[in-house]
Order: C-alpha cells, then structure tokens, then sequence
C-alpha cells in the first residue's frame, strides 16, 4: 500500500520541467541583467576555450589568422549579447560584421553561431520585415566564405546554416505568436473584469433607484395620511372625542401598515436568504386598491373610484405600477390640493392594456414647481414597462389636477 500511494504521489517529469521554466523566467522578469550577463558570460568562455586549446583550426579554412583577429573577432561575437534584447539591431550589425570578417578570413570560428540568438530576439520582437532582411543578410557571409574558399559542395556549406537560422526564426515567431496571444486573453480578462465591475455598479444603482422609489411610495403616502389624521384629530379633540378617537386608531392602522410595508421592503436588503424573504412578502397589486382608498378616505380625501373591465391576470409587476401611481397621486392631494379637495380614480382594462386616471379638484397645479421625486418615480416605473403617463393641472373650472397612465398588455411590447 505504501507503493501504491507513493505512485500516486509521484508527480510526471513534465510537471517538474513547466515548474523549472516558470522559475527561470520568473527569474529573468526580476534579473534580467543578471540572466543576460550569465547567458553572455559562457559564450565568451566557450569563445576563448576555442582559441586557447587551438581547437578552431579543426574546421578552419585558413589556419594563419592573426591572434588579435580571432580575438577581436571572438569579442564581437559574444559580448554584444549583454544587448540583445534592447538593442536587437545594433547588436546584429555589430555580429554581422564580424561575421563578415570571420568568413572572409577563413577562421568559421564557432562562435558565430550567437548570430542565431540575435535572429531569435529579432523575430520576437521586431516586425517580420525586419526579421526577413536579417535572415537574407546572414546568407551574404556564407557566399563570401563558398567563393573565398571553394572547398566542398554548396549543399554542405550553406544550406545546413541557412536552414538552422530558419528554424530558429520560427521558433522566435512561435513565441512571439503565443506572447501577443497571451496578452490578448489578460487584456481581455481585464476587460471583462471592468465590464463585470461596471454591470455590478449599473445594478447597484438601478437597485438603489428602485428601493428609493419604494421608499418614497411607502414613506411618503402613509406619513401624508398620517399628518392628515392628524391634523384632524386634533382639530377634533375638543369639539368631537369621538372623532379624535377615530382620527388616533387610523394613525395607528396606517402606521402598522407603512412599517409592514418598509420591513418588507428592507428584507430584500438582508444578506441572509434575501429570495426568501422576497418571495414571503408580496408587493401591493389591485386587490390592495380598495384598502388604500379606504385610507386615503379616512384621512379625510373624499374620493370616489370606478373600475371597468377585469384584470385578466395583469402580470404582477403592472399591478404594482398601477397600485403605486394611484397611491402617489392620492397622495399628492392629499398635499397639496387642499381642505376641500376631492379626487376620482378610474381604472379601465381593455383590450389594449390598462389605463388609470387619477383627478382631483385641489390645489395640485402647483405641484408642476415642485422638485420632488413623486412624479419622477411614476414616469421610472411606467417606462419599465412602455406605458406613457401624463400629469398636469385641469385648465378647465374647478381645476384641479390629473394624472393619466397607460400600460399596455405584456404581449404589445
């Protein structure tokens, strides 16, 4: 058993290979210069242990060079590494030409073959015309060398360094392929990252919006009728106690009922089971029409209400809309239009949708001044769902004010 478990554990070679290259460039994006110092360093070595031990001369065409030359010749070939990755084309000029100077004196010292690593870095990082007139050029040295020293065939001469410079130009094209496709993907992971983060705060302000829309609703029409009660009761208190009896259990009902309707809507806002908490509590719909007229009438709005037609299943979303325009309108009476004020509602379903009128005979004209958020909350809520919606003052006598909504069926859209 202990085998088998340690089989298990044993990792693939190639998972120890991915993790050395990860650790080699990792190293070089902290120490680059050190990496190229390194890298520069033992070609310089291996240049000059080619001199010292004389092992050039094995396959050199013209065993009388100078000294001086090889080592010059030594030094252009190797220790312009340090640069080549900053300075690809300065530093292959440099190569080429001791290139030159190595074919045309016959040495073919080995050390000319750094001229591929340049080749490499051009064609990672510089465009492909470049890298096409670099790989012609390094043919140039070759034909100096066949035509200087003629010994051989073509084939043997040139045709293995031309294809050795090929594939070393493809493999620094392969890498340049995966590079740029590499940066494609993080640029594109950021971007997205920025679209998410940009999603996330459009929602977090279209559901900040919402929820102030329905505070607005909820505070504002039971605060209305409550300081409507109010006011009356106490106007009452010394003439009728019944009355101011009446006027106090009616506060109590709508207060009950406005923080019943801010718990609900607060527990959305939970971070515990917020989609139970929803669907526990259902938003107002038609059938609560009745109930908040009856409130409006206990604070004293006399209001008179017509419905036409059947609701044939009005999607819940529309009976919220409808229930929470007539419940700002009423409430802007209640307001604004005054102590003889009076309002009707009629609401009409047919064939191409809803439609809700809202008329009173107060005051409300001056209501078009005003920069609350009544009326800019009703035209948000119907055109989340296409409707149109008019509000404005009556120009004809008594006056007064009306609000007209429509919401057309779900099947118009």
């Amino acid at each position: 058993m202990t085998g088998n478990g340690s089989g298990q554990d044993a990792q693939p070679l190639t998972q120890y290979v991915e993790r050395g290259v990860q650790w080699v460039r990792a190293f070089d994006r902290r120490r680059p210069l050190v990496w190229d110092a390194l890298l520069t360093g033992f070609f310089v070595f291996a240049g000059l242990i080619d001199l010292v031990g004389d092992s050039w001369r094995n396959i050199a065409q013209n065993t009388d060079v100078p000294a001086w030359l090889l080592y010059a010749i030594t030094v252009a070939v190797t220790v312009p590494l340090l640069w080549r990755r900053s300075h690809p084309l300065p530093v292959y000029a440099v190569m080429f030409l001791a290139g030159l100077a190595n074919n045309w004196t016959g040495a073919v010292l080995q050390g000319s073959l750094t001229l591929l690593i340049v080749v490499f870095n051009i064609a990672v990082r510089l465009p492909l015309r470049t890298l096409a007139w670099a790989y012609g050029l390094t043919v140039v040295p070759l034909f100096i060398s066949r035509i200087r020293y003629p010994q051989g065939s073509w084939d043997q001469q040139i045709i293995p360094t031309m294809m050795s410079f090929a594939i070393v130009a493809l493999m620094g094209i392969a890498v340049r392929t995966r590079q740029e496709y590499m940066e494609s993907l993080v640029q594109r992971a950021k971007q997205l990252e920025v679209e998410r983060d940009q999603q996330a705060q459009l929602a977090t302000n279209a559901e900040r919006t919402r929820i102030a829309r329905e505070m607005h609703d909820i505070i504002g029409h039971n605060l209305s009728v409550i300081t409507t009660l109010a006011d009356g009761g106490s106007y009452a208190a010394a003439k009728s106690p019944e009355r101011a009896a009446q006027a106090l259990a009616a506060i109590g009902t709508t207060s009950r009922q406005a923080l019943t309707e801010l718990r609900r809507l607060l527990d959305v806002l939970r971070e515990e089971a917020p989609e139970t908490a929803a669907a526990l509590a259902p938003q107002p719909a038609l059938t609560d029409l009745d109930q908040l007229i009856d409130g409006v009438r206990a604070a004293g709005l006399p209001v008179r209400s017509t419905v036409r037609g059947r609701p044939d299943s009005l999607p819940a979303g529309r009976q919220l809309t409808v229930y929470r325009v007539v419940q700002e309108a009423l409430t802007n009476t209640l307001k604004h239009g005054g102590p003889e004020a009076t309002a009707y509602v009629e609401v009409v379903y047919g064939d191409d949708g809803v439609r809700v009128t809202v008329t009173d005979t107060g005051g409300g004209g001056s209501l078009s001044g005003t920069s609350g958020r009544g009326l800019t909350g009703m035209r948000e809520r119907t055109a989340l769902y296409d409707g149109t919606l008019e509000a404005g003052p009556l120009r004809h006598p008594p006056g007064g004010w009306q609000v007209e909504l429509h919401l057309p069926k779900e099947s118009a859209q």
